[in-house]
């Protein structure tokens, strides 16, 4: 097997692992690990060749990119109080134990290299957490916590990282000039991630067509993420930047193709892209076999050190943390922030810290050697503790998560969901019918044709959430929702000959497919009115 056959095992194990994952309850990253894992330890595979520095913007960019379309700026604002304590200063708790530990514990481990360990294991990871907090309807308060940890994290982490690594190749630590670093590279980040998003909002605008726009879409994640990096600023930042800036100013409520092409489009990317970087996080897995070569038990001991100490700072922050904010909340009497409200949802965010990607990108980019041409102190040994701590939270959190989430009875509020959707389906109602008056006052309109509209604009409301159906009915206007229900079953029978037909004109001879694609478009977006 060979490199290019292996990536097209991943792509298809990620396709795969969602209904599979949907099946026995388990997030599909842990099984595209698991997967990767497997592969690892087969002899006709081979080891994964992809040079250390590209795997964070390879693989980063289009995964925060779509991790921000599910969210909004007004989230974040909401949260930035838990979020702040999570991904900025535990950070900086973790890595300092970590470090402490880890420079206590293995022998000549220099203080700035252990450093270095602490903050690439320190930032748990926002594909994961993500996609485990979808996938088992966890509340939504946590949720948005979790994805604002986990795409703000890596900003503190990779700044830390880069700044300890500094410190042990050239020999030399500033306290003042890594704090100045860290500052730069935020203001460098926001800045660039605001240009880019104005500019690509602008030529979208220029563009017209979905398809380009789209394309559009891809290729911005990578410019912000890599003019960042030139600029020495924080290329994950920046994306963060750009996408919220898109997400919030580039939204054309009345662009229906590129709304429903560009949300069907990332799906593909998200869910393609994040199977094989789980993938990748098992196939590596090569590396730290080879690392701990006739040293297993001692290596081992390190690296289950390590994962106990993160586990358990997570949880020993997460409490006076979660009580904090719980104060705080109280006596502001801020009423939009999302806070954990029970010690069992404090229990699962705890669980959920799992490592991924962006500790895996930056072992393997630890360089080979300093300034000095020395070796790069220990770092087979950072190496190995780095993949142990990813392997067991990975493979040990995600795997038990499901059943921890179960045990707890920590799940959504359904009911409060389905009455926030009956509220946005009666308003856009509501909205339907003030612009049918205004077309009234301004325009002449038969009696029926009226009639109609006015059928039509409930209409909008009723196919949204079918619940708004029930106030009507409880107002008099049973009939009215029967002949409504009909008419939408007749239209949508009407519809799906319409398409059959010009679908199977497609094959007739002289038929031009494009034409007929465009046909088959405009009766698929017809059908969703």
């Amino acid at each position: 097997m060979d490199q290019l056959a292996l990536l097209f095992v991943l792509l298809l194990g990620a396709v795969v692992s969602v209904p599979l994952g949907d099946r026995w309850g388990l997030p599909a990253p842990v099984l595209m690990t698991l997967l990767g894992i497997v592969l690892a330890v087969l002899d006709f595979v081979p080891n994964v060749n992809v040079p250390p520095g590209l795997i964070l913007p390879l693989l980063l960019p289009p995964l925060l990119y779509a991790a921000v379309r599910r969210t909004s700026w007004r989230q974040f604002t909401a949260n930035k109080r838990p979020i702040f304590l999570l991904a900025v200063a535990l950070v900086f708790v973790t890595m300092a134990c970590v470090a402490t530990v880890a420079h206590a514990i293995v022998p000549g481990l220099p203080l700035a290299a252990a450093l270095a360990l602490g903050a690439l294991v320190a930032p748990p990871d926002p594909v994961a957490a993500t996609a485990v907090a979808g996938q088992l309807g966890l509340p939504r308060r946590l949720v948005s916590i979790l994805e604002g940890e986990g795409l703000f994290n890596d900003v503190t982490a990779i700044v830390l990282y880069h700044v300890a690594i500094a410190a042990v190749v050239s020999g030399t630590f500033s306290p003042w000039q890594a704090g100045l670093d860290l500052v730069l590279s935020a203001v460098v980040a926001v800045a660039v991630g605001v240009v880019l998003g104005w500019g690509a909002n602008k030529l979208m605008d220029l563009l017209g067509d979905a398809t380009l726009q789209i394309g559009l879409t891809l290729l911005v994640p990578y410019a912000s993420y890599v003019m960042a990096e030139e600029f020495h600023g924080s290329g994950v930042l920046a994306v963060l930047t750009t996408a919220l800036f898109l997400a919030e100013y580039a939204t054309d409520p009345d662009d229906v193709m590129t709304r429903l092409a560009g949300h069907t489009f990332w799906d593909i990317v998200d869910t393609l892209v994040t199977g094989v970087a789980f993938g990748l996080i098992g196939l590596e897995l090569h590396n730290a076999i080879r690392t701990a070569s006739g040293r297993w038990g001692e290596m081992l001991g390190w690296a289950a050190a390590v994962l106990v100490v993160v586990v358990l700072v997570r949880l020993m922050w997460l409490l006076p943390a979660t009580w904090l904010t719980k104060r705080m909340h109280a006596r502001r009497g801020d009423c939009d922030e999302e806070i954990p409200m029970s010690w069992r949802e404090t229990v699962v965010m705890w669980w959920s810290g799992m490592r991924g990607v962006a500790s895996v990108a930056l072992a393997l980019a630890i360089p080979l050697e300093t300034d000095a041409g020395s070796g790069f102190p220990k770092r087979d040994e950072i190496v190995f503790i780095a993949f142990g701590v990813i392997m067991g939270t990975l493979v040990l959190q995600g795997l038990t998560l499901p059943w921890l989430v179960r045990r707890l009875g920590v799940q959504a509020d359904t009911d409060r969901e389905k009455e926030f959707e009956k509220q946005l389906a009666v308003r856009a109602a509501k909205a339907a019918k003030r612009r049918l008056r205004e077309i009234e006052a301004e325009e002449e309109l038969p009696e029926e044709l009226s009639e109609q509209m006015v059928r039509r604009a409930f209409d909008i409301g009723l196919r949204i959430s079918p619940d708004v159906g029930e106030d009507e009915r409880r107002e008099g206007h049973e009939h009215r929702v029967r002949r409504l229900k009909r008419v939408r079953r007749i239209q949508g029978e009407m519809l799906s000959a319409a398409r059959h037909e010009v679908v199977a004109a497609r094959s007739e001879p002289g038929a031009d497919p494009e034409i007929v694609d465009r046909v088959l478009r405009h009766l698929d977006v017809r059908s969703l009115k």
